[in-house]
C-alpha cells in the first residue's frame, strides 16, 4: 500500500502543478517583454510596430548575409575551378543565384560539377532566404488572429 500512496501523490502533484492554466497564461502575457530577436507566444500580446520593424530589419540583414555568403562561395568556386576572371565569376555566380542560368561556357569537368552543385545550393539558399525574410511577417499575421480569440 505504501508504494501506491507515493504514486498517487506524484500523480496528483504532476496534474496540479505542471499544467498551464488560463490564469498562468494571462499573468505571463502581461509580464512578458517584447524582444526583437524572440517572437511572442500564442497567449502574449501583439508586439508593437517598432519591434516588428526591428524584426523585419534583422531578418533582412540575415538574408543579405546569406546572399553574400552564397555569392562568395560562387565567385571563389568559379574563379578557382573554371578559371574565370573575378568579374566573370561574379557575373556567373550572380546569374546562378538569381535563377537566370549560366552565362559563360565551362571548359573542364571540375567546373561543370561545381556549377551543378552550386545551382542546387542556390535553390536551397533561395528557400532558406525566403523563410528568413517572411518569418516575421507571417508570424505577425498569424499571431494577430490568435490575439483576437
Amino acid at each position: 500500500m505504501r508504494a501506491y500512496d507515493g504514486i498517487d501523490t506524484l500523480t496528483l502533484t504532476l496534474s496540479q502543478g505542471s499544467g498551464n492554466s488560463d490564469e498562468q497564461m494571462s499573468k505571463r502575457s502581461h509580464n512578458s517583454k517584447h524582444r526583437a530577436f524572440r517572437f511572442e507566444r500564442r497567449y502574449d500580446q501583439l508586439a508593437p510596430r517598432s519591434i516588428f520593424f526591428q524584426r523585419v530589419a534583422i531578418s533582412l540583414l540575415i538574408a543579405f548575409g546569406m546572399i553574400g555568403f552564397a555569392l562568395a562561395i560562387g565567385v571563389i568556386g568559379y574563379h578557382t575551378l573554371a578559371g574565370l576572371g573575378w568579374i566573370d565569376s561574379l557575373l556567373e555566380a550572380s546569374m546562378i543565384l538569381g535563377g537566370m542560368g549560366p552565362v559563360n561556357p565551362l571548359a573542364n569537368d571540375a567546373a561543370k560539377i561545381f556549377a551543378s552543385i552550386f545551382a542546387l545550393f542556390s535553390g536551397l539558399m533561395f528557400i532558406g532566404i525566403m523563410g528568413v525574410v517572411l518569418s516575421p511577417i507571417v508570424h505577425r499575421f498569424l499571431h494577430k488572429f490568435h490575439v483576437d480569440e
